[in-house]
């Protein structure tokens, strides 16, 4: 029983084992590609660098605009805290029993979130209408409030709340 391996199957089975070698890379390289299409979709490029700087571009470009929502939304927040964020109405007749005037007086009260504003009341009468204004500061004003006004003041600091 000779096991010695003769010179020419010794090339032979070299040369299997190094195509086998070489069909493996093949698919290897293969199987990289797809792998690299795969991870460059939507690039323009199919160089791995610039696909990577353009990346890199486009984070910095979302990063500045996410610095600049914030800003503006900080912006947009200060302006909404001073906008009107409560209205309360209040109907009432300053004439009652003299049949003058019905219910067509009222009290209105614009506030922020704060409870700054304006109460706003009109006494209407046939002859003529007069309205009013005073300023509201936490829901309190400075200037003497009628029951009506008070009511209304009130009526928009419970919405704020």
């Amino acid at each position: 029983m000779n096991l010695a391996i003769s010179a020419p199957d010794l090339y032979i089975i070299a040369f299997g084992v190094l195509t086998l070698a070489i069909l493996l890379l093949l698919i290897m390289i293969v199987d990289l590609k797809s792998k690299l299409k795969k991870f460059l979709i939507g690039s323009k490029t199919e160089n791995l660098t610039e696909s990577v700087e353009s990346i890199q571009s486009s984070l910095k470009e979302t990063g500045i605009f996410q610095e600049e929502m914030r800003d503006y939304l900080t912006t947009v927040e200060k302006r909404l805290k001073k906008s009107v964020q409560a209205v309360h109405t209040v109907r009432f007749n300053p004439f009652k029993g003299t049949g003058s005037g019905g219910n067509q007086s009222f009290a209105t009260a614009f506030l922020n979130e704060n409870g700054d504003g304006v109460v706003i009341s009109t006494l209407y009468a046939r002859e003529h209408i007069s309205i009013f204004s005073k300023p509201v500061k936490k829901g309190i004003s400075e200037y003497e409030l009628s029951e009506e006004e008070k009511e209304a003041v009130a009526g928009a600091m419970a919405m704020v709340k």
